[in-house]
């Protein structure tokens, strides 16, 4: 059963009932689920389909395009070798025209980036191949890449014979909070949303991770197996990512490994110092790729300028990885159990929290009823200046009603009890960010934590709306 994705979906389902053919774009990162969403939608409606190999040659390429023409098409594919694109696309088209199908009328290449190497005339041939054929045929043509960035500026933007070509676009991101829920339900795994949030921590919402997880373990169990395990299938999985996605991958690591050491973010030129990487349209293109492929997010500041913008490492398993999987010394059993009872471990439940909340806005949104309402989140940092203390503020929704909700982010396994401490420190929180930004917009003080707030006199009166992990799952 396929959760979710009911807007792509009914994307996938508008260009099948076009009347006019189609050419479908589908951009997401690796093994978020783009095989599986084409597949189920489309089924039976697959005329032809192949896929680029990672690392493959030209004529290992063109030899499985070949063998996926034989399994279409039988014996109207030739069984001389292929030696082009060019000619690969001229035969699928003979095949086709000597044998159409009055309802399968979907061709679908998958993991396009592999398949157009360098100077291998893909996407040449790919561009002739609908400009004079496809688009007069009716069909539906559906490209998808894990290289997002490569997607974008190859495909999507492109200046030469596929400029504008795109009739749909479809950006696959991975599961929401409630969609994962949704997913496991569906495989057995029944667990609580304590339980579902530990998981979503570690390996985010990417199907194919969340796949592994097995009916009847709790948490930690299922973490410690695949995390941990000898044969975990996400013990050595960081290595494999980023270079199937990214040439010159070492850059983009890097990105990822400073990113990991600061939990506020960083801006740029604080990426630039950590990691020793010279300026310029290198690291443009880095960061740009890492945002697109989702394992970065870049927040505004609260009115500053885009060149203010705050990166933060929003993908869940690569930060689980460095901080957990990559540095672990502690062998034997219950690896998973040991580590969790460390300072770390706290440390990077709060960032792991945050970065989940920053993700789930509309949901957030919708707990304080103002779905309709426009809002800009975006962060605040302002250092301290003499003796004038500063401020950081993690979340904080701009609403267009002239009102600002000031978040408290915090990941506490019980309700979280407030302390005359944390009631002063929330209310100066407040008033350095007034002081600093001279807003007159109405603040309110809210409150996000995994079981909410338990009612005292420190908390009453104060924080005007608290939001528990539930609202997360909407």
């Amino acid at each position: 059963m396929l959760i979710g994705r009911e807007k792509e979906q009914e994307t996938l389902r508008r260009a099948l009932q076009s009347n006019q053919s189609e050419l479908v774009a589908i951009i997401g990162r690796r093994r978020v689920g783009k095989t599986h969403l084409i597949g189920s939608v489309y089924a039976d409606k697959i005329r032809f389909e192949t896929s680029g190999v990672q690392n493959a040659s030209l004529k290992e390429q063109l030899n499985n395009f070949q063998f996926q023409l034989k399994k279409a098409f039988g014996t109207l594919a030739p069984e001389k070798p292929l030696k082009t694109w060019q000619e690969a696309f001229f035969t699928l088209i003979n095949c086709w025209e000597q044998d159409p199908s009055s309802y399968q009328n979907v061709l679908f290449f998958d993991e396009l980036p592999w398949l157009a190497t360098r100077k291998s005339g893909f996407l040449n041939a790919l561009s002739f191949f609908w400009n004079t054929w496809a688009v007069k045929n009716k069909v539906v043509v559906v490209i998808c890449g894990s290289a997002a960035s490569w997607m974008i500026d190859k495909i999507v933007n492109d200046k030469g014979g596929l400029h504008n070509r795109i009739t749909k676009r479809i950006d696959l991101y991975p599961f929401t909070l409630a969609e994962t829920e949704a997913f496991l339900k569906e495989r057995g795994v029944v667990l609580n949303r304590f339980q579902v949030l530990q998981i979503y921590m570690a390996m985010g919402g990417i199907p194919h991770y969340l796949n592994e997880v097995v009916p009847g373990k709790s948490a930690i169990q299922n973490i410690e197996d695949i995390c941990f395990s000898n044969s975990g299938m996400l013990r050595k999985e960081f290595g494999r990512l980023y270079p199937a996605l990214f040439e010159n991958a070492e850059n983009h690591i890097a990105v990822i490994r400073s990113l990991a050491e600061k939990r506020s973010g960083m801006s740029r030129l604080g990426i630039l110092q950590a990691t020793g990487l010279p300026d310029g349209g290198g690291m443009s293109t880095c960061l740009e790729e890492l945002e697109a492929s989702g394992f970065i997010s870049a927040y505004p500041s609260f009115e500053k300028k885009k060149k203010d913008l705050v990166y933060r490492l929003t993908d869940e398993y690569s930060l689980f990885f460095l901080k957990f999987i990559e540095p672990m010394s502690f062998q034997g059993d219950d690896i998973w159990k040991h580590l969790s009872q460390t300072q770390a471990f706290k440390t990077w439940c709060g960032y792991a929290f945050e970065n989940i909340c920053l993700k789930h806005i509309p949901q957030i949104k919708k707990t304080l009823g103002i779905s309709g309402i426009y809002t800009e989140a975006s962060t605040f940092y302002q250092k301290g200046k003499g003796d004038e203390q500063g401020v950081q503020i993690d979340l904080l929704l701009d609403r267009n009603d002239n009102t600002i909700n000031l978040f408290e982010l915090k990941f506490h396994a019980t309700p979280y009890v407030f302390t005359k401490k944390d009631a002063d420190a929330f209310r100066t929180k407040k008033a350095l960010f007034q002081h600093y930004t001279q807003t007159r917009k109405h603040i309110f003080l809210s409150f996000l934590s995994v079981y909410g707030i338990l009612d005292n006199e420190h908390s009453i009166g104060l924080v005007d709306n608290s939001i528990v992990l539930d609202a997360l799952f909407l």
